[in-house]
């Protein structure tokens, strides 16, 4: 059995870690756009949105320009997670925690 205050420490050095990857995720800003770039999508690792771009051409079609939006967004949103993911996981590997626990 390990030293329950080696494990205690290690969890406390976790969750300060954790932290400041949060804070970085604040940060980090992902883009994507749709309809070859008409609509443009910026949020940061934290999934909040911080911009839509669209291209005034896009804008003669309501239905159309709605399906882009959704589509940026949507892919963006991915993007943040995946990138907040893959953050975690250093924090993981890096106490040598199985992949996949965090």
């Amino acid at each position: 059995m390990k030293d329950p205050l080696k494990m205690l420490r290690q969890v406390q050095q976790m969750q300060g870690q954790m932290q400041k990857v949060q804070a970085q995720l604040e940060s980090e800003i992902v883009e994507a756009s749709a309809g070859g770039g008409a609509v443009t999508v910026t949020a940061t690792g934290t999934q909040k949105l911080v911009s839509v771009r669209i291209d005034p051409a896009a804008a003669s079609d309501t239905e159309m320009l709605q399906d882009l939006v959704v589509a940026a967004v949507n892919e963006a949103m991915e993007k943040s997670k995946q990138m907040a993911a893959e953050k975690m996981q250093s924090v993981a590997s890096g106490l040598g925690l199985p992949p996949g626990l965090l």
